[in-house]
């Protein structure tokens, strides 16, 4: 096992590829609003030096944001972010680990936004497509369809 994974020392592991592409095919991505130069999945794109966390993420005229933010103790911070863009009718799709037990996951995900668990663990990736072993953590799929409608 990889034990950087379980670190939040490094925090810039990227979405793999294959992964982002479904989700993009479905939902037609404009922004990625946790990335950097090299990570970036959108023409737009927010880095730690621009900072998504305080940004707006409706730029461009609108479309949907994807975002797998840094897994780190800011991790609430970005889904309570994706929630209040979500409410002023942004359609945002989170890739965050499967903790059902952290507050953010009951104050701004439970039966406030579609959860998709997804089956096995994800490979993630460095900057240059070089995968890692498989996560040590389940993950999620977030959605929020912008609409103010619990999909739960």
């Amino acid at each position: 096992m990889n034990g950087a994974l379980l670190s939040s020392k490094k925090m810039d592991y990227c979405t793999p590829q294959g992964f982002f592409d479904t989700l993009n095919a479905e939902f037609h991505f404009t922004l990625d609003a946790a990335a950097t130069e090299k990570s970036a999945k959108c023409k737009q794109f927010y880095t730690p030096e621009t900072d998504g966390l305080t940004a707006p993420w409706n730029i461009g005229g609108g479309g949907s944001v994807f975002c797998n933010p840094p897994y780190g103790r800011a991790l609430g911070a970005w889904v309570r972010k994706a929630y209040e863009e979500a409410q002023a009718g942004t359609t945002v799709v989170l890739l965050i680990p499967a903790r059902t037990d952290t507050a953010y996951f009951h104050d701004y995900i439970y039966g406030k936004a579609e959860i998709r668990f997804l089956r096995g663990r994800l490979h993630f990736e460095d900057e240059d497509g070089n995968r890692f072993p498989p996560a040590p953590f389940p993950s999620m799929v977030v959605v929020y369809n912008g609409d103010h409608q619990c999909l739960n």
